[in-house]
């Protein structure tokens, strides 16, 4: 655990001078995010709305707590449903000069980000990265013809209006210390939780109305040929894992509990940018968001780990009985 990781999740008694020093820096966070919220709540500031239903998934707290395979499992789910869905993202770490852009096939990490690309090996639908997240949401409606946008974090981007809200925790670390940043991890404090449509829990257990998330993880994918597969059972010897994730934590504990020896635990800064030198010998398991950045040069030895989301049945009800009545709702206010 890195020492942010303790000073927000796990804060010994000696870590609390500094979480006091860092205090007067929160006050000035929650008084600047307080004021922009009043200026969308007073129209001081313009939300866009866009004409499809919105949903955004998002958290309250930095770091990765399993919004992208909600995106992945609702994209699949919508179609299944018979809607035309649309993924947005502001493309975190895109190098691209303009904006919006279409996500495809041919798409590098190192062009649009790592986690665009992850989505786009899972998803059949339109895809399009802008950090002006309602440019982009018009651009999947105009261009794309969806009905529905589902967008990739955005919980705080009030410059978009949104119609569900969807909010994902980490079940393990919840919100830690409950104090913003930078003393804390969030975002926005624990109460809006109360205001969102939907709170999920990425594991844990689900006591106060939340919907339990689980990843289910396959078998392992060679990351230079993605036509070969292998057992994670079959693994005989041990190996190194490596991870640029939220909580990298989170993947070396799941390799853990599936008996997998680890002779190292290797974590990097999220969406960290990597090298070969950063890739050990031997055996490697790697994130399959991490190895949608490694594929050009990582050695034949190396794996990745996929996960799917899975919710329960009452999760997929409640969402697409509420977004029929949005839709009919939307119809009605457009006679």
């Amino acid at each position: 655990m890195s020492f942010i990781d303790k000073l927000w999740y796990a804060p010994s008694w000696y870590h609390w001078p500094l979480i006091l020093l860092l205090l007067p820096l929160t006050l000035l966070f929650w008084g600047l995010s307080a004021s922009r919220r009043l200026a969308f709540k007073t129209s001081i500031k313009q939300s866009t709305l866009v004409a499809a239903p919105v949903i955004v998934v998002g958290n309250i707290s930095v770091g990765g707590n399993g919004k992208t395979p909600l995106v992945v499992y609702l994209a699949k789910r919508l179609r299944q449903e018979g809607y035309q869905p649309g993924v947005l993202s502001r493309g975190y770490g895109s190098r691209q000069a303009t904006f919006p852009h279409s996500v495809t096939a041919s798409c590098k990490a190192q062009s649009v980000g790592d986690e665009p690309v992850l989505m786009r090996q899972h998803i059949n639908c339109p895809l399009v990265i802008d950090p002006i997240r309602a440019r982009g949401a018009n651009k999947l409606v105009k261009d794309h013809k969806c009905d529905v946008i589902i967008c990739d974090d955005g919980l705080q981007h009030y410059a978009l209006e949104r119609d569900i809200e969807i909010a994902v925790m980490d079940g393990q670390r919840l919100t830690g210390n409950r104090l913003l940043l930078p003393a804390g991890p969030l975002r926005e404090g624990k109460w809006r939780l109360k205001s969102v449509d939907f709170v999920v829990l990425n594991g844990g257990l689900a006591n106060n109305g939340e919907f339990l998330m689980a990843l289910v993880s396959g078998r392992l994918v060679n990351v230079r040929n993605p036509n070969k597969s292998l057992s994670i059972h079959a693994l005989s010897q041990g190996v190194s894992a490596i991870a640029a994730i939220g909580n990298p934590q989170r993947f070396f504990t799941m390799l853990e509990q599936k008996q997998v020896k680890l002779n190292a635990c290797i974590s990097f800064v999220d969406h960290h940018q990597f090298t070969v030198k950063d890739i050990p010998h031997g055996t490697v398991i790697m994130t399959e968001k991490d190895a949608v950045k490694c594929r050009d040069f990582a050695h034949k030895d190396c794996w990745y780990l996929p996960v799917n989301a899975h919710l329960p049945q009452q999760f997929d009800t409640k969402l697409i009985q509420q977004l029929k009545q949005i839709l009919e709702n939307k119809k009605k206010d457009a006679k």
